[in-house]
């Protein structure tokens, strides 16, 4: 039996989210946190019939904590199943992928690899930036929420999953770090195409080290 829905979300995500889940469920009582800390207060005492649902979050909710979610829990990944891991959108926007999307799947321990319910998918721009392409997928994920959202507010049981597999090249926070640190002989191409992927929205994060200090770029001139 389904008692209780846990919302592991932004603020102003979570409070629309718990509002839909209402709406489809009066009755179960629906528990907001935004932490890896409100997660475990919110999990004592440990109790039956608790469903975690996850929405575009960087959280990691650790392997002992999926086990209390006797319901299941659930994840809506800002990234199709193409692109696991951190930052998916800025690495789809570098390697050139013409289509990207959401996904909504079961949650392991491992990151990013549960059994996929949905993927929902949309054309890259021609020429992609992140903020941009963040929008589109965030799009993409209320449009899973919408489709989703009512069975996860009333059926205890699993959500049907679908023959889609992940990718086995999952993306790092590393990895982003790495990309948004430039080189000095970096060409106006490969610039271009790392600021549109890991700079556009994100000032301060692409940088260059020279002559013993670091330089970050705060955004383009006009």
């Amino acid at each position: 039996m389904l008692r209780e829905l846990v919302v592991l979300a932004g603020e102003q995500e979570g409070q629309h989210l718990g509002i839909f889940l209402k709406h489809h469920n009066a009755t179960v009582p629906i528990t907001h946190v935004q932490t890896r800390d409100e997660l475990s207060l919110a999990l004592h005492p440990r109790r039956p019939g608790l469903r975690l649902i996850a929405f575009c979050t960087s959280i990691i909710v650790p392997a002992a904590a999926l086990r209390d979610f006797d319901c299941g829990a659930y994840n809506f990944h800002p990234g199709p199943p193409t692109h696991p891991g951190k930052h998916p959108a800025s690495f789809a926007i570098y390697e050139g992928a013409t289509r990207f999307g959401a996904t909504l799947h079961e949650m392991r321990p491992r990151v990013d690899s549960g059994p996929i319910v949905a993927a929902e998918w949309f054309d890259m721009p021609a020429v992609p930036r992140l903020t941009e392409v963040e929008r589109q997928t965030f799009d993409a994920c209320i449009r899973l929420w919408r489709q989703f959202g009512p069975a996860l507010a009333t059926n205890p049981g699993p959500l049907p999953t679908v023959d889609l597999a992940w990718s086995s090249t999952k993306s790092t926070q590393r990895d982003f770090d790495r990309l948004c640190d430039l080189p000095l002989d970096i060409d106006a191409q490969e610039f271009d195409r790392r600021y549109r992927a890991f700079g556009d929205g994100l000032p301060g994060k692409l940088s260059i080290r020279m002559h013993g200090y670091r330089f970050r770029i705060e955004d383009k001139t006009s």
